[in-house]
């Protein structure tokens, strides 16, 4: 996997790959040190991680919200699906990555390495994009409790979501604009014929590509980390006020205030980051590839986000794990292990998802 970045007179890479120019043709050579074991290895660890939490989780997740909507839907159970249905297509198209890390080159048909790596980046900024607007949801639930229950409407959470796709799908258009650019150059070696997906850049490249990259990095992480500091902070204030809320709701949603504030910041500013060091150095950061695998986890952290944010996603998680110890566990062992762990609902669990906020 190579990775350019600018030091006169060449451009060198990580790995030991580097492109000089020649100056007497302007033409450019590459010499390539492609994967490491090392890499690969992390990278399919982390994928493989990834894939095997994140798909039962996220499944278990949108059967949940999606009875959810169907019976009674509120703005916060289409925001949960939404991202819900984003994680999936995301885990979906993860093998085809995992199999290029297993390879440690590309051998897959070429159409797939442009449609995943959009699927791929798009689908990080949009689950950016989500997690704010759940933060939003949250603030306005904490802070205009009767107010906002009055004039919250599921349709504007859905209208919210679709932008949110689009927004996402048409930065993200840059994967293609990249893959091909100097589509017809002689001089440019045929996309279809290099072993590698979207890493290997001319100069011309990533002119276009650094500033692209740092507008993603403002659009897709300063400000919604801005906007999610915001809201929980005040949520975090206000519910610290309110006396009246019994301790246990109000720390576990204290808790899931900066625990998801914690999941956005470990999943998402490392790649940031990168795209910031690359716009201001003039190269394409050599740990981008590392920045990448944070990002990837949050197809797996978010389910815990799930998880605290709906009472019927606890609900339903309960049902399936008692199933679980039930086939597993001898009679013996099942009534004892149960019953501490089921027989102690409480009638508040059953109430909507978007009154989690204040629990």
């Amino acid at each position: 996997m190579q990775y350019l970045f600018c030091s006169f007179p060449g451009w060198f890479g990580i790995n030991g790959s580097f492109e000089r120019s020649n100056a007497s043709t302007g033409l450019a050579y590459t010499e390539t040190m492609a994967w490491t074991v090392g890499l690969s290895n992390l990278v399919l660890g982390v994928y493989g991680f990834t894939l095997i939490i994140g798909l039962p989780a996220n499944i278990l997740a949108f059967y949940t919200f999606f009875q959810k909507i169907r019976q009674r839907p509120t703005p916060m159970d289409v925001l949960l699906l939404s991202l819900t249905i984003s994680d999936l297509i995301f885990l979906f198209f993860l093998p085809f990555r995992m199999v290029e890390a297993a390879n440690m080159k590309w051998t897959m048909p070429y159409f797939l390495c442009p449609l995943s790596g959009f699927i791929f980046y798009s689908v990080i900024a949009n689950s950016t994009l989500h997690l704010t607007a759940i933060s939003v949801e949250r603030y306005l639930g904490v802070a205009f409790p009767i107010k906002y229950k009055l004039k919250r409407n599921p349709r504007n959470s859905v209208i919210a979501s679709v932008i949110f796709w689009v927004i996402s799908m048409a930065h993200c258009s840059v994967v293609y604009i990249m893959q091909y650019h100097n589509y017809l150059n002689p001089n440019i070696t045929d996309p279809s014929k290099r072993n590698t997906c979207y890493e290997e850049f001319t100069a011309e490249q990533l002119e276009i590509l650094l500033p692209v990259r740092l507008e993603l990095s403002i659009v897709f992480f300063l400000i919604p980390f801005l906007i999610c500091c915001f809201c929980y902070i005040k949520c975090i204030c206000i519910l610290s006020r309110l006396s009246k809320v019994h301790a246990k709701k109000r720390y576990r949603a204290i808790g899931m205030a900066l625990g998801t504030l914690l999941v956005f910041v470990i999943c998402f500013m490392p790649f940031s980051i990168s795209h910031v060091e690359g716009f201001v150095g003039g190269y394409s950061s050599k740990w981008r590839t590392h920045a990448l695998l944070t990002s990837t986890l949050n197809a797996c952290l978010d389910p815990f986000v799930f998880y605290f944010s709906s009472s019927a996603l606890r609900e339903t998680f309960k049902v399936v794990l008692q199933e679980l110890v039930r086939r597993l566990l001898p009679s013996s062992c099942r009534s004892a292990f149960l019953c501490p762990l089921f027989n102690r609902r409480k009638p508040e669990e059953r109430t909507q998802s978007s009154d989690d906020s204040i629990r």
